[in-house]
């Protein structure tokens, strides 16, 4: 196998050749088809989360072909298309695992981070955490669902039903979400960079009935925002855009610090929220949600070898939805 490898957080990745990895005890192994490009990536990279397994191969977002099983797993799994999203295992038995909030489990494992990610032509994952995909889909279109699409959606659902609704951070994430938004009759306002009129024109193209920067104010209070950049300063400033009782989701892993803020910019009963990783139900719900929405993913491919391009125009915010990896 081929595969892009973090030797240690702050540096470029290398290209490595391995043996083909052999799956495991209830694992398969994936001959990647595509894997986008995440912002959570660039975190791990970068060493904004702490201690990834290294040496490490990032990616989160990989669609494959099982082209191995391990012992226990049906082999009618050969020859399935299947995605991996970043979280890769969970431990069934915490007490998060047996309340429906694997999420949160006590002792997970993810994808691109603890264990090895499909920067690479093979990958290996647990089989209850690679979900079926459509075979006749295009791997590129549906690698970015796998995380920006999965978190993007439970960031949604964390909003509520609200029909006026702020998207923080005009990215992978967000222009998926605002098509699911616009398919459900809501009225999406797209928070930019200021000055990005490029971001901002690719909004209003998906829809969005307003697009503006960060630093600007919508005209009327916003029921819900998602915050999908990972810049705390866009707490104060959601939290100022949403009405009473609005609520703001923080739809990141990481995030800069939150600056002090008055009580009162809190106040009115506004409700300021986390998402923290997905679980396997999200994925049921989403998928069809995305396919009767007609979601179409803006990508930007790369080879293999060019992770680091990839990463450096995602870094710079030189993208127009996602950068997908093609091995």
């Amino acid at each position: 196998m081929r595969a892009m490898v973090l030797e240690r957080p702050g540096t470029r990745l290398v290209a490595v050749e391995h043996p083909d990895p052999v799956p495991g005890p209830g694992e398969v192994r994936i001959e990647v088809e595509a894997c986008a490009v995440c912002r959570t990536d660039l975190h791990v990279i970068d060493g904004e989360l702490a201690q990834p397994r290294l040496p490490l191969v990032p990616g989160h977002e990989i669609v494959g072909i099982v082209d191995a099983v391990g012992p226990d797993v049906a082999p009618s799994r050969l020859g399935k298309r299947v995605g991996v999203p970043w979280l890769g295992h969970a431990c069934g038995s915490c007490a998060y695992c047996r309340s429906d909030a694997e999420n949160l489990c006590d002792a997970p494992q993810f994808t691109g981070y603890t264990r090895d990610g499909g920067f690479a032509t093979h990958a290996v994952a647990d089989a209850n955490f690679a979900f079926d995909l459509d075979p006749d889909a295009d791997p590129v279109a549906l690698a970015p669902l796998l995380c920006a699409g999965l978190i993007g959606w439970r960031a949604l659902t964390k909003a509520g039903d609200g029909k006026r609704i702020g998207l923080y951070g005009f990215g992978a994430a967000a222009h998926i979400i605002a098509q699911v938004c616009v398919w459900q009759g809501r009225a999406v306002h797209a928070f930019t960079r200021p000055g990005d009129t490029q971001a901002q024109r690719f909004a209003l193209s998906l829809g969005a009935v307003w697009a503006g920067g960060s630093d600007a104010t919508p005209a009327a209070p916003l029921d819900a925002a998602i915050i999908f950049a990972p810049v705390g300063d866009l707490v104060p400033a959601a939290l100022r855009a949403v009405r009473k009782a609005g609520i703001v989701v923080c739809g990141g892993i990481h995030m800069s610090d939150i600056p002090a803020m008055p009580y009162a910019t809190l106040w009115g009963e506004r409700e300021l929220v986390s998402v923290a990783n997905l679980t396997r139900r999200d994925a049921e719900t989403f998928f069809p949600v995305a396919h009767a929405a007609g979601v179409r993913t803006h990508t930007t491919t790369y080879p293999l070898a060019a992770a680091n391009e990839a990463l450096a125009d995602l870094r710079a915010g030189r993208l127009n939805g996602a950068a997908v990896l093609v091995p």
